[in-house]
């Protein structure tokens, strides 16, 4: 018999969510397959009503609102405002939530992530993998990785930049990730949130 594991997210904005939404699917469900205790099925990521560039009262509520569906919540804020989400997780803790509040923040901004895997966008044609770092680690390093983005997507097709985010969540090797350091710290702050769930 499986046991259900529902995860949530509040992030900054649309693309932020669909970037990080299967990202935090995938992820949960390596971390569990991983596990030998029984059998863990990871539900589709719950995205919140309210994106974390609104005040800390707003994104608190809406954390609440998923933790009343979901076992683990990850808020999401870039670099300027990594703050907001340790508040976010404090308030909630001084208030007696007991799901897990995870914050995930890169070292700048979350399209830093989506250049880390050279594999992934050399498949995809016509996009341009050599604006990107040789180590995966170094995405850390880019001061503004809108543009580079922009350079290393296909620039001819129907789709948006933003359609990538959605591609690349869900084509991203997660081993690739983990090679970051702000994506590596948030994936052991998540697997002790799970142990501590019982999930593993």
């Amino acid at each position: 018999m499986s046991r259900p594991l529902v995860p949530g997210l509040v992030a900054e904005n649309t693309t932020d969510e669909r970037f990080l939404g299967p990202v935090v699917f995938r992820q949960l469900r390596a971390l569990t397959e991983r596990g030998t205790r029984h059998v863990v099925d990871v539900a589709k990521t719950e995205i919140g009503e309210c994106w974390t560039i609104k005040d800390a009262d707003r994104v608190c509520r809406a954390v609440l609102e998923l933790a009343e569906d979901c076992h683990l919540v990850c808020v999401h804020n870039d670099h300027n405002e990594r703050g907001k989400a340790a508040k976010v997780v404090e308030v909630l803790g001084e208030r007696g939530l007991t799901t897990p509040v995870i914050p995930l923040v890169p070292v700048r901004e979350t399209e830093a992530w989506l250049l880390a895997d050279r594999e992934v966008w050399a498949g995809l044609r016509g996009s341009d993998p050599s604006h990107l770092p040789v180590r995966p680690r170094d995405v850390e390093k880019i001061h503004d990785p809108k543009p580079v983005l922009d350079a290393v997507r296909p620039r001819r097709g129907r789709r948006s930049r933003a359609d990538y985010f959605d591609y690349i969540g869900q084509n991203v090797d997660l081993d690739v990730l983990a090679q970051i350091p702000a994506y590596a710290a948030w994936v052991a702050e998540t697997e002790e949130a799970l142990k501590g769930l019982g999930f593993l």
